[in-house]
Protein backbone atom coordinates (compact mmCIF):
# COMPACT_ATOMS: atom_id res chain seq x y z
CA UNK A 1 0.00 0.00 0.00
CA UNK A 2 1.35 3.45 -0.95
CA UNK A 3 0.93 6.30 1.58
CA UNK A 4 -0.12 9.71 0.20
CA UNK A 5 2.60 12.28 0.06
CA UNK A 6 2.38 14.99 2.73
CA UNK A 7 1.75 18.45 1.30
CA UNK A 8 4.60 20.91 1.83
CA UNK A 9 3.91 23.98 3.95
CA UNK A 10 6.70 25.92 2.26
CA UNK A 11 8.67 26.03 5.48
CA UNK A 12 11.01 23.42 7.00
CA UNK A 13 9.73 23.98 10.52
CA UNK A 14 6.16 23.88 9.25
CA UNK A 15 6.81 20.60 7.42
CA UNK A 16 8.17 19.12 10.63
CA UNK A 17 5.17 20.30 12.67
CA UNK A 18 2.78 18.97 10.02
CA UNK A 19 3.75 15.46 11.04
CA UNK A 20 2.08 16.02 14.39
CA UNK A 21 -0.59 18.69 13.90
CA UNK A 22 -3.00 19.84 11.22
CA UNK A 23 -1.00 21.20 8.23
CA UNK A 24 -3.26 24.26 8.08
CA UNK A 25 -1.94 25.24 11.50
CA UNK A 26 1.57 23.89 11.04
CA UNK A 27 2.41 26.23 8.14
CA UNK A 28 1.70 29.60 9.87
CA UNK A 29 3.10 28.34 13.16
CA UNK A 30 6.29 27.17 11.48
CA UNK A 31 6.75 30.52 9.77
CA UNK A 32 6.22 32.36 13.03
CA UNK A 33 8.76 30.19 14.85
CA UNK A 34 11.27 30.55 12.02
CA UNK A 35 10.79 34.33 11.97
CA UNK A 36 11.29 34.64 15.73
CA UNK A 37 14.36 32.38 15.93
CA UNK A 38 16.10 33.92 12.92
CA UNK A 39 15.35 37.49 14.07
CA UNK A 40 16.70 36.87 17.59
CA UNK A 41 19.82 35.04 16.40
CA UNK A 42 20.64 37.61 13.71
CA UNK A 43 20.05 40.53 16.10
CA UNK A 44 22.39 39.28 18.82
CA UNK A 45 25.03 38.04 16.39
CA UNK A 46 24.86 41.25 14.36
CA UNK A 47 24.95 43.41 17.47
CA UNK A 48 27.92 41.44 18.80
CA UNK A 49 29.81 42.10 15.59
CA UNK A 50 28.63 45.60 14.59
CA UNK A 51 28.80 47.41 17.94
CA UNK A 52 32.45 46.48 18.72
CA UNK A 53 33.34 47.41 15.13
CA UNK A 54 31.68 50.81 15.55
CA UNK A 55 33.46 51.26 18.91
CA UNK A 56 36.82 50.75 17.23
CA UNK A 57 35.95 53.35 14.61
CA UNK A 58 34.86 55.80 17.33
CA UNK A 59 38.08 55.18 19.25
CA UNK A 60 40.11 56.08 16.18
CA UNK A 61 38.14 59.31 15.76
CA UNK A 62 38.46 60.07 19.51
CA UNK A 63 34.81 61.10 19.85
CA UNK A 64 33.38 62.34 23.15
CA UNK A 65 31.27 60.13 25.41
CA UNK A 66 28.07 62.02 24.58
CA UNK A 67 28.62 61.26 20.87
CA UNK A 68 29.34 57.55 21.34
CA UNK A 69 26.07 56.60 23.03
CA UNK A 70 23.65 57.75 20.32
CA UNK A 71 25.82 56.19 17.60
CA UNK A 72 25.81 52.86 19.46
CA UNK A 73 22.04 53.02 19.81
CA UNK A 74 21.59 53.86 16.14
CA UNK A 75 23.82 50.90 15.26
CA UNK A 76 21.70 48.56 17.41
CA UNK A 77 18.51 49.87 15.79
CA UNK A 78 19.92 49.31 12.29
CA UNK A 79 20.95 45.76 13.23
CA UNK A 80 17.46 45.09 14.57
CA UNK A 81 15.89 46.48 11.40
CA UNK A 82 18.06 44.26 9.18
CA UNK A 83 17.50 41.19 11.39
CA UNK A 84 13.72 41.58 11.21
CA UNK A 85 13.85 42.08 7.44
CA UNK A 86 16.00 39.00 6.83
CA UNK A 87 13.90 36.90 9.22
CA UNK A 88 10.77 38.10 7.47
CA UNK A 89 12.09 36.83 4.13
CA UNK A 90 13.64 33.66 5.58
CA UNK A 91 10.32 32.66 7.14
CA UNK A 92 8.71 32.74 3.71
CA UNK A 93 6.72 35.95 3.99
CA UNK A 94 8.38 37.37 0.84
CA UNK A 95 11.77 38.33 -0.51
CA UNK A 96 14.08 40.46 1.58
CA UNK A 97 13.55 43.63 -0.45
CA UNK A 98 9.80 43.38 -0.05
CA UNK A 99 10.22 42.55 3.63
CA UNK A 100 12.45 45.52 4.35
CA UNK A 101 10.20 47.85 2.37
CA UNK A 102 7.10 46.59 4.19
CA UNK A 103 8.69 46.91 7.61
CA UNK A 104 10.05 50.34 6.74
CA UNK A 105 6.66 51.60 5.57
CA UNK A 106 4.94 50.26 8.66
CA UNK A 107 7.58 51.75 10.94
CA UNK A 108 7.36 55.11 9.21
CA UNK A 109 3.59 55.20 9.55
CA UNK A 110 3.71 54.24 13.22
CA UNK A 111 6.41 56.74 13.99
CA UNK A 112 4.70 59.51 12.10
CA UNK A 113 1.41 59.22 14.00
CA UNK A 114 2.40 57.96 17.43
CA UNK A 115 5.88 59.32 18.06
CA UNK A 116 5.95 62.91 16.87
CA UNK A 117 7.42 64.23 20.11
CA UNK A 118 9.93 61.39 20.22
CA UNK A 119 11.06 62.18 16.67
CA UNK A 120 11.42 65.87 17.53
CA UNK A 121 13.57 65.01 20.54
CA UNK A 122 15.54 62.48 18.50
CA UNK A 123 16.32 65.06 15.82
CA UNK A 124 17.20 67.57 18.55
CA UNK A 125 19.60 65.00 20.02
CA UNK A 126 21.32 64.69 16.65
CA UNK A 127 21.62 68.50 16.48
CA UNK A 128 23.16 68.51 19.97
CA UNK A 129 25.67 65.92 18.76
CA UNK A 130 26.58 67.81 15.57
CA UNK A 131 26.41 71.41 16.85
CA UNK A 132 27.93 70.64 20.27
CA UNK A 133 26.33 73.52 22.21
CA UNK A 134 27.37 71.64 25.36
CA UNK A 135 29.02 68.40 26.42
CA UNK A 136 28.83 66.01 29.34
CA UNK A 137 30.30 67.77 32.37
CA UNK A 138 29.44 71.28 31.17
CA UNK A 139 27.55 73.75 33.34
CA UNK A 140 24.58 75.12 31.36
CA UNK A 141 21.69 77.52 32.01
CA UNK A 142 18.32 77.61 30.20
CA UNK A 143 14.76 78.82 30.91
CA UNK A 144 15.57 79.70 34.52
CA UNK A 145 17.28 76.35 35.19
CA UNK A 146 20.96 75.57 35.60
CA UNK A 147 23.13 72.56 36.33
CA UNK A 148 25.84 70.19 35.12
CA UNK A 149 25.14 67.86 32.19
CA UNK A 150 25.44 64.23 33.28
CA UNK A 151 24.10 62.39 30.24
CA UNK A 152 23.01 63.09 26.65
CA UNK A 153 20.88 60.46 24.92
CA UNK A 154 18.92 60.44 21.70
CA UNK A 155 15.70 61.61 23.37
CA UNK A 156 16.57 63.38 26.62
CA UNK A 157 19.48 64.94 28.46
CA UNK A 158 20.00 64.65 32.19
CA UNK A 159 21.20 67.65 34.16
CA UNK A 160 22.21 67.67 37.84
CA UNK A 161 21.27 70.96 39.50
CA UNK A 162 23.40 72.60 42.14
CA UNK A 163 20.82 71.51 44.73
CA UNK A 164 21.63 67.90 43.69
CA UNK A 165 18.34 67.47 41.83
CA UNK A 166 18.37 65.43 38.62
CA UNK A 167 16.45 67.05 35.74
CA UNK A 168 15.44 64.90 32.76
CA UNK A 169 15.07 67.40 29.93
CA UNK A 170 13.64 66.59 26.46
CA UNK A 171 16.29 67.46 23.91
CA UNK A 172 13.89 69.69 21.97
CA UNK A 173 13.68 71.98 25.02
CA UNK A 174 17.42 72.52 24.79
CA UNK A 175 17.50 73.24 21.06
CA UNK A 176 14.38 75.40 20.67
CA UNK A 177 15.50 78.07 23.15
CA UNK A 178 18.62 79.91 24.25
CA UNK A 179 21.21 77.90 26.17
CA UNK A 180 23.93 79.62 28.17
CA UNK A 181 27.13 77.61 28.46
CA UNK A 182 29.52 79.61 30.68
CA UNK A 183 32.25 76.95 30.42
CA UNK A 184 32.18 76.42 26.66
CA UNK A 185 35.59 78.07 26.40
CA UNK A 186 38.73 77.72 28.49
CA UNK A 187 38.12 80.88 30.52
CA UNK A 188 35.20 82.78 32.06
CA UNK A 189 34.80 86.47 32.86
CA UNK A 190 33.24 87.26 36.22
CA UNK A 191 31.76 90.61 37.21
CA UNK A 192 30.97 92.09 40.61
CA UNK A 193 29.91 95.60 41.56
CA UNK A 194 31.27 97.10 44.78
CA UNK A 195 29.45 100.08 46.30
CA UNK A 196 31.39 102.75 48.21
CA UNK A 197 30.30 106.00 49.86
CA UNK A 198 30.30 109.35 48.05
CA UNK A 199 32.92 110.67 50.48
CA UNK A 200 35.31 107.75 49.92
CA UNK A 201 38.38 107.85 47.66
CA UNK A 202 37.50 106.20 44.33
CA UNK A 203 41.13 105.76 43.30
CA UNK A 204 42.02 104.11 46.61
CA UNK A 205 39.05 101.74 46.39
CA UNK A 206 39.96 100.87 42.79
CA UNK A 207 43.53 100.12 43.85
CA UNK A 208 42.33 97.76 46.59
CA UNK A 209 40.00 95.92 44.21
CA UNK A 210 42.84 95.38 41.71
CA UNK A 211 45.38 94.38 44.37
CA UNK A 212 43.14 91.73 45.91
CA UNK A 213 42.51 90.22 42.46
CA UNK A 214 46.23 90.13 41.66
CA UNK A 215 46.93 88.25 44.91
CA UNK A 216 44.82 85.28 43.84
CA UNK A 217 46.28 82.45 41.76
CA UNK A 218 42.83 81.43 40.51
CA UNK A 219 42.30 84.84 38.85
CA UNK A 220 44.14 85.26 35.56
CA UNK A 221 46.85 87.89 35.12
CA UNK A 222 46.30 88.05 31.36
CA UNK A 223 43.78 89.44 30.75
CA UNK A 224 44.04 91.27 34.03
CA UNK A 225 41.35 92.66 36.29
CA UNK A 226 39.66 95.91 35.29
CA UNK A 227 37.61 98.32 37.40
CA UNK A 228 35.20 100.92 36.03
CA UNK A 229 32.84 103.39 37.68
CA UNK A 230 29.49 101.89 36.73
CA UNK A 231 26.80 103.69 38.72
CA UNK A 232 26.02 106.75 40.83
CA UNK A 233 23.30 105.42 43.07
CA UNK A 234 21.16 107.16 45.68
CA UNK A 235 23.51 106.18 48.47
CA UNK A 236 26.63 104.69 46.84
CA UNK A 237 29.13 104.92 44.02
CA UNK A 238 29.30 101.66 42.04
CA UNK A 239 32.69 100.25 40.99
CA UNK A 240 32.36 97.20 38.75
CA UNK A 241 35.23 94.72 38.82
CA UNK A 242 35.76 92.40 35.84
CA UNK A 243 38.20 89.51 36.04
CA UNK A 244 38.84 86.15 34.36
CA UNK A 245 39.24 82.62 35.68
CA UNK A 246 40.71 79.75 33.66
CA UNK A 247 39.26 76.23 33.19
CA UNK A 248 36.02 77.36 34.84
CA UNK A 249 33.45 75.23 36.58
CA UNK A 250 30.47 76.18 38.69
CA UNK A 251 32.32 75.32 41.90
CA UNK A 252 35.39 77.33 40.88
CA UNK A 253 33.27 80.31 39.87
CA UNK A 254 31.33 80.48 43.16
CA UNK A 255 34.40 79.84 45.36
CA UNK A 256 36.64 82.35 43.56
CA UNK A 257 34.06 85.12 43.50
CA UNK A 258 33.06 84.61 47.14
CA UNK A 259 36.60 84.61 48.50
CA UNK A 260 37.60 87.58 46.34
CA UNK A 261 34.64 89.70 47.42
CA UNK A 262 35.30 88.83 51.07
CA UNK A 263 38.96 89.87 50.73
CA UNK A 264 37.98 93.22 49.18
CA UNK A 265 35.41 93.85 51.92
CA UNK A 266 38.00 93.18 54.63
CA UNK A 267 40.49 95.57 52.96
CA UNK A 268 37.79 98.24 52.70
CA UNK A 269 37.20 97.88 56.45
CA UNK A 270 40.92 98.19 57.17
CA UNK A 271 41.29 101.29 54.97
CA UNK A 272 38.14 102.95 56.30
CA UNK A 273 36.23 102.74 53.03
CA UNK A 274 32.53 102.57 53.69
CA UNK A 275 30.04 100.25 51.98
CA UNK A 276 26.90 102.27 52.71
CA UNK A 277 23.48 100.96 53.53
CA UNK A 278 20.48 102.22 51.58
CA UNK A 279 18.89 105.19 53.36
CA UNK A 280 15.25 106.19 53.53
CA UNK A 281 13.73 109.49 54.69
CA UNK A 282 10.32 109.29 56.36
CA UNK A 283 8.14 112.36 56.76
CA UNK A 284 4.86 112.85 58.60
CA UNK A 285 3.41 113.01 62.08
CA UNK A 286 2.12 110.72 64.81
CA UNK A 287 -1.28 110.59 66.46
CA UNK A 288 -1.44 109.50 70.11
CA UNK A 289 -4.86 108.98 71.75
CA UNK A 290 -6.50 111.08 69.09
CA UNK A 291 -4.14 114.06 69.37
CA UNK A 292 -1.78 115.05 66.57
CA UNK A 293 1.86 115.58 67.52
CA UNK A 294 3.94 118.12 65.66
CA UNK A 295 7.21 116.49 64.47
CA UNK A 296 9.04 119.75 65.35
CA UNK A 297 8.43 119.05 69.05
CA UNK A 298 10.77 116.03 68.88
CA UNK A 299 13.72 118.41 68.72
CA UNK A 300 12.76 120.19 71.91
Amino acid sequence: MTLPLQASTGNAVGDFLARYIDPSYAGPLGKAITFLVVAVVLYYVGKGVAVPLVDRVLDRRDLDAHARRPIRKITAIVVLFVAVGVAFAFAGFGNIVTAVATIGAAATLAIGFAMQDVIANFVAGIFIYTDKPFRIGDWIEWDGHSGVVEDISLRVSRVRTFDNELLTVPNSNLTDGVIKNPVAKDKLRVQFEFGIGYDDDIDKATEIIVEEAEKRDDIMDDPGVSVRLSELGNSFVGLKSRFWISDPSRADFVKTRGEYVQAVKERFDEEGIDIPYPTRTLEGGLTVEGEAIDPATFDE
